[in-house]
């Protein structure tokens, strides 16, 4: 993927915070999975495609480890993460706290946006696409937190969604996880449409249960 040098400086110039706008691209390429689970990342050429100092990629890579997106290895250098059965575990505790509470409560239902990525997803599965039906799943559970209005929340989301992307890599073999999904999203945004939105909340706490144990049936002998 090549990257415009103009943007990643204008990118950089309007974050306050160099180390975590380094850190933000990252977590995005991996969460795009433009980067893949097991990949080392290289300080010098990471360090001059972003024009910033290897002590500042040394910081990012320091928070996205605490975030467990990425793994250092004494000796060997920094690569991202492959998430194993406990991280999922932790994954899903995560969300079972951040999604249905915005599901019932956020303030900021934006059904337009629920509904486009619902076209996207379901264009996706039409044609058989299972990297985009896993990339609007991302974006559609991220539209659900927005809900909440909180850019802190927003941004947790974030870094759960760019770990469990590094999940979806363990489950390439099994392309019809995605794809029941786009229709159960479509149902979520259908009861959020009727106003229905504590049993939203509640469907949407089986899902994620039903989710969890069928990735953790496939990363546990």
């Amino acid at each position: 993927m090549l990257v415009n040098q103009e943007d990643i400086i204008a990118d950089r110039a309007d974050h306050a915070n160099t180390t975590a706008w380094v850190a933000d691209v990252l977590r995005s390429r991996i969460a795009s999975g433009e980067l893949l689970p097991g990949t080392k990342l290289s300080e010098q050429q990471l360090a001059a495609s972003l024009q910033v100092s290897r002590n500042t990629l040394r910081e990012a890579f320091t928070m996205l480890s605490i975030e467990s997106v990425v793994t250092r290895y004494p000796n060997r250098g920094v690569f991202v993460a492959s998430p194993d059965a406990d991280a999922v575990r932790e994954i899903y505790r995560v969300r079972r706290m951040l999604e249905p509470a915005a599901v019932q409560w956020g303030p900021n239902l934006d059904l337009s946006r629920l509904d486009a990525v619902i076209a996207k997803a379901r264009a996706a599965k039409s044609r058989g696409l299972v990297a985009e039906m896993a990339a609007a799943n991302q974006d559609f559970h991220q539209a659900l937190v927005s809900m909440s209005g909180s850019v802190q929340l927003q941004q947790m989301m974030a870094r759960v969604l760019a770990e469990m992307r590094l999940v979806f890599h363990a489950m390439s073999s099994e392309p019809d996880f995605h794809t029941r999904y786009v229709e159960e999203n479509a149902s979520l945004v259908e009861l959020l449409r009727a106003g229905r939105r504590a049993e939203a909340a509640e469907v949407l706490r089986g899902y994620l249960d039903a989710a969890e144990a069928e990735l953790l049936g496939h990363l546990v002998p």
